[in-house]
């Protein structure tokens, strides 16, 4: 089974959502928010796993669009 890579977030890019703009067409899925506000947090479709850079926490309301 393929492992899927760890992708870090700066915590200024949010909010988190994936496919992300540097994943190939061919693997495009409904685009969903992902939240790190906890650190890290994988996609319900394809599995890609984000996680906060320096294992930070996000800080305020990070629910607004």
């Amino acid at each position: 089974m393929m492992q899927t890579p760890l992708l870090k977030v700066n915590p200024a890019a949010l909010p988190v959502f994936c496919p992300n703009p540097q994943m190939p067409l061919w693997s495009s899925h409904p685009r969903v928010f992902i939240d790190v506000s906890h650190g890290a947090a994988s996609c319900p479709y394809c599995g890609a796993c984000y996680a906060l850079d320096n294992h930070e926490t996000a800080t305020g309301d990070t629910t607004s669009v």
